[in-house]
């Protein structure tokens, strides 16, 4: 291409239309324009936005070659600020006469800024974790600043000072926060010779413009695809544009759009009038042009001078496509003309709707859609979705045809299989080892310190066992305190636990105003330990092995002191902002990107997921620190300017041969809207395109895929065990549960079949009735020592760590009932009744089979008799169900104690009594009661008390004789009406035959 002597007139400046594809079509005009005899490419300098977007390029250059040789230009990256990438090596110009300060380090200024807040903010200040959250959006401003070119000094002019007082009392005091907070910063950066990156990144690219100006120079250079309308990047792609061999190709701008319509789209950085604000409350800054009107207006030229990028001869005519798109994203009051457009004009051919019932639904079509497209022979396909949790829900599915999938987007660093291990750790220190932290961290698939993983797991899941329940005392002392005090010793875990206790004891006690270098590598330190050189080998561990390098660094420059119950909230948080990308191995011809992955990316077909509001376009996230007016005033786009950005992507992505756009009608929170962007393509289609618009058939197959045949809903269980297995010895709480539901008793006493408790419990009741039990138990056996019992139920509740909460809720509650047990107990002793038994256990025979029991409490009065005491934490079950004969735990006891089944305890059972913590207001202390089921005269119950052992017999035979001795089956839930045992439930299948009303028929004999 000639070369020409001095700068242009006229900017040579181009559009890459949305339907051409923008690095194919890139290729093909470069080719023919810039290749020279003997060097092809070589000699031309081509910058990118992006080092996704150089991938991209490169990969048209090989498709255009058609397998011949071929020399690539020089590519070089502008650097996108959204991708977190910098300018390639070729726009930093350190070492060739720029003078510019090295950029400061991102991360201590993110742990500065966090200090400096909560200087300002003194004793109003929160925790070490929201002040790094408030520090990471005080970086955002400031970058934001630096980007649009407004320094210090601006925030302080004129314009600003007057708008102070109009502006709310909340942000005024956020403004003068993030002053004081800025200069601060400013000073201390300027103390150490540097500036920040977004600033740095100014000073290079206008060094590198006044150096083509000044200098022009004589390879060809083109900037392609760089859309950024920082001041300082159009500052340089118009030097770019007016070198006598520079061009600048932009993609997707409409030059079609009419010209009313242009500037109905509003100032966008080019007032009319002097002094005027450069942004306009009129302007349409959602609209997908806007941004490229924005960058064009501050390189200071018109779209009249914008040309076509294809050569004479291709075709004048847009293409329909592109017509229709322009249409889609006329401005609100030019949509109007959508009544008067022709079919043509508004048909999207290509294009289809999908709508999905659910995310779940969504994905499996679209995996379906994937599926379906890679089995033609070199078809390629792209996924476009912001939703993360989308695009992992069709990794997942599309590797059940083994197509392996890689999400381009990444994943946090938090989310990765290196990462979760110091997390883990952190959540140990911070928790103290509570349960669930310590179990998740010693089961983790990197975690095998001695090399013998199934060794370790058995420990682990023995270890799960032993801390089932409420949470025990904190600390590897606490764990090791339940590990001994386990109702059934584990000597194999017992040997385990202290060797295990010595791996992690470097982060267990770790001082409180511990240096956040030090609470890092004490971190690492363990979990090398703990995993060895499988935490650093892959990718993730090596993003990891970064990270805490970069951020122990900081941490040591900038001194900054932590909690160790904050690190892991402050290392969560930094580690959501690292994303680990694959580095290889996916399926070549499948993609998945997020919006910004996708720009100027090639596809047959392409799918745009997750078209709702709030996704796509995401929320706008105003300036959690500047008010909207402020960055108006200063000439900053407002929080809007992204959502036209989003609609600019759409754009770009319908223009691919085949376009799926897809929504869900929910997410996992409940119904969504779809997406303003969605709504707008029906509305244009109409209601009679829409019919030939809609895809509908990956979502019936998706529906159907999982579909399984039906199986008949299960009868009423009604298990006939032979009679060896039948003979099973009889609690005295399992008689209850044999004669109301005798299949509860079947899985439990026959099949040995027990509920597990959840780790980490909330005390429930049964819990504080063992534990109030225990109390009772030590009380009695100390002599019943007046005034102590309180203070013990106090102590054993701090020992347990009960939640706070619950601790206010049922503390004083639970004191007040045994204040009551207490004087009751005393007041009784003046009345010659004294315990025999505590927590007594004992047995008899009955129809040969042997029947256990426990006695809370046995008294002997003082005519010898004696009474049969259950304590109750609540209610103490009705007259009514104990003379229908499912609340026969006294009974029972009382048989035991008639037949001197308890040792030392000897006399005829008389009184049978329930003593109750729960509420009574006749109570002196308003809580605790003694009630007896069966009173003397038995005017309550209608069975005398004499009559109340027999009766028990009677029941207790009848039970042997049916079920243990018998061939009765144990049929699920026979007697309905009863309070239900619960535990059981699932295993007798209840929701299946409940709902049909069936009673207990044929039923199911398994």
């Amino acid at each position: 291409m000639a070369e020409q002597p001095g700068r242009r007139t006229a900017p040579n400046i181009y559009s890459i239309a949305a339907h051409r594809g923008f690095a194919d079509a890139l290729v093909a005009g470069l080719t023919p324009r810039y290749s020279e005899e003997g060097f092809g490419l070589a000699r031309l300098t081509l910058l990118l936005p992006s080092r996704r977007t150089m991938r991209a390029v490169t990969e048209a250059f090989v498709r255009a070659s058609d397998g011949s040789g071929l020399l690539l230009p020089r590519m070089a990256v502008v650097g996108d600020l959204d991708l977190d990438e910098t300018l390639g090596p070729l726009l930093d110009p350190m070492g060739s006469g720029a003078q510019i300060p090295p950029a400061a380090d991102p991360t201590l200024r993110w742990l500065r800024l966090a200090e400096l807040l909560g200087e300002e903010l003194g004793s109003t200040a929160p925790s070490m974790p929201a002040l790094l959250r408030m520090a990471r959006g005080v970086a955002r401003s400031i970058d934001r600043l630096a980007i649009e070119d407004i320094a210090f000094h601006d925030l302080l002019s004129d314009r600003v000072l007057a708008l102070r007082p109009e502006l709310a009392e909340h942000w005024q005091e956020s403004l003068a926060l993030f002053l004081r907070v800025h200069a601060r910063w400013s000073a201390e950066r300027d103390a150490r010779g540097e500036i920040d990156a977004p600033e740095r990144r100014n000073r290079l690219l206008a060094h590198a413009a006044r150096r083509w100006e000044e200098s022009l120079p004589q390879r060809p250079i083109v900037a392609a695809g760089v859309t950024s309308a920082s001041p300082a990047v159009a500052q340089l792609l118009r030097s770019i544009a007016f070198a006598p061999a520079g061009a600048v190709i932009l993609p997707d701008l409409d030059l079609t759009l009419d010209a009313s319509i242009w500037d109905s789209l509003g100032v966008a950085g080019a007032p009319t009038e002097p002094g005027d604000p450069p942004f306009s409350r009129d302007d349409h800054v959602t609209h997908p042009q806007y941004h490229l009107k924005l960058l064009l207006n501050r390189m200071g030229i018109a779209r009249e001078e914008v040309r076509a990028w294809h050569r004479s001869g291709e075709g004048a005519a847009p293409p329909e496509r592109s017509r229709a798109i322009s249409n889609l994203f006329l401005p609100p009051e030019a949509s109007a003309a959508w009544v008067d457009l022709p079919a043509g004009e508004r048909r999207l051919s290509g294009v289809r709707l999908m709508e999905s019932a659910t995310p779940e639904e969504e994905a499996q079509a679209i995996a379906l859609l994937i599926r379906e497209a890679v089995a033609e022979p070199e078809r390629r396909v792209a996924l476009i979705t912001p939703d993360r949790s989308l695009a992992t829900r069709v990794v997942g599915h599309l590797a059940r045809w083994n197509i392996i999938a890689d999400d381009s987007a990444g994943r946090p660093l938090s989310e990765t299989t290196a990462g979760r291990v110091l997390l883990l750790l952190a959540d140990c220190m911070a928790e103290r080892f509570a349960p669930v932290a310590l179990l998740a961290l010693l089961g983790h698939p990197l975690v095998d310190p001695w090399q013998d993983r199934a060794a370790w797991l058995d420990e682990v899941r023995r270890l799960d066992q032993i801390l089932r329940g409420p949470r025990p005392m904190p600390g590897l002392t606490g764990v090791g305190a339940a590990i001994a005090g386990a109702r059934k010793a584990n000597p194999s875990l017992e040997r385990w636990w202290p060797r295990v206790a010595e791996l992690l004891a470097p982060i267990d006690g770790l001082s409180s105003d511990a240096t956040f270098e030090v609470l890092i590598a004490t971190l690492c330190e363990v979990g090398t330990i703990l995993c060895g050189p499988a935490l650093w080998g892959q990718a993730d561990g090596r993003a990891l092995a970064t990270f805490v390098e970069d951020m122990s660094k900081a941490a040591r420059l900038a001194g900054t002191r932590l909690d160790p119950t904050d690190a892991a909230a402050v290392l969560r948080d930094a580690m959501v902002e690292v994303a680990v990308r694959p580095p290889w191995g996916g399926h070549p011809r499948v993609a998945i990107y997020g919006l910004i992955e996708a720009r100027m990316q090639r596809a047959d077909l392409v799918i745009c997921a997750a078209m709702h509001e709030g996704s796509w376009p995401s929320s706008p996230a105003p300036d959690p620190l500047l008010a909207p007016a402020v960055l108006r005033v200063l000439g900053v786009p407002g929080a809007d300017f992204r959502v036209g950005l989003a609609a600019h992507d759409l754009a770009a992505a319908l223009g691919a041969p085949q376009v799926v756009l897809s929504h869900s009608a929910r997410d996992a929170q409940g119904p969504v809207i779809a997406s303003r962007f969605l709504l707008r393509i029906r509305a244009m289609l109409g209601p009679n395109l829409l019919k030939t618009h809609r895809e509908e058939r990956a979502v019936e197959l998706a529906r159907r895929i999982d579909r399984a045949t039906p199986v008949e809903p299960s009868a009423r269980p009604r298990p006939r065990p032979s009679a060896e297995q039948r003979r099973v010895d009889i609690s005295a709480t399992a008689l209850d549960r044999l004669r109301g539901d005798p299949f509860a008793f079947y899985a439990n006493s026959i099949l040995g079949l027990s509920r597990l408790d959840p780790l980490d419990a909330e005390p429930s009741p049964a819990w504080l009735g063992t534990m109030t039990h225990g109390v009772l138990e030590q009380w009695h056996k100390d002599g019943d020592p007046p005034g102590e019992l309180e203070a013990r139920a106090t102590a054993a509740v701090d020992r347990l760590g009960v939640h706070p909460f619950m601790r206010a809720t049922w503390l004083p509650r639970l004191l007040r009932g045994l204040a009551w047990m207490e004087q009751a107990t005393a007041r009784m002793a003046g009345e010659g009744r004294r315990p025999v038994a505590i927590e007594c256990s004992g047995s008899m025979k009955a129809g040969g089979v042997t029947i256990n029991g426990k006695a809370d409490r046995i008294d002997q009065l003082s005519d010898g008799t004696l009474a049969i005491i259950d304590y109750k934490t609540g209610k103490p079950p009705s007259n009514k169900r104990v003379e229908q004969g499912f609340s026969l735990q006294l009974g029972v006891l009382g048989l035991i104690a008639d037949a001197g089944g308890f040792e030392g305890v000897r006399g005829k059972p008389e009184r049978f009594e329930y003593w109750s913590l729960a509420r009574n207001d006749k109570s002196d202390t308003g809580f605790g009661a003694l009630t007896e089921p069966i009173p003397e005269n038995g005017k309550r119950s209608g069975i005398r008390r004499a009559e109340f052992l027999s009766e028990t017999r009677r029941f207790l035979d009848d039970a042997i004789a049916r079920w243990i001795a018998g061939d009765e089956p144990f049929v699920a839930r026979l007697n309905p009406d009863l309070p239900n045992f619960g535990d059981y439930d699932q295993l007798m299948r209840l929701d299946e035959w409940q709902a049909r009303g069936d009673d207990g028929g044929q039923g199911s004999n398994s």
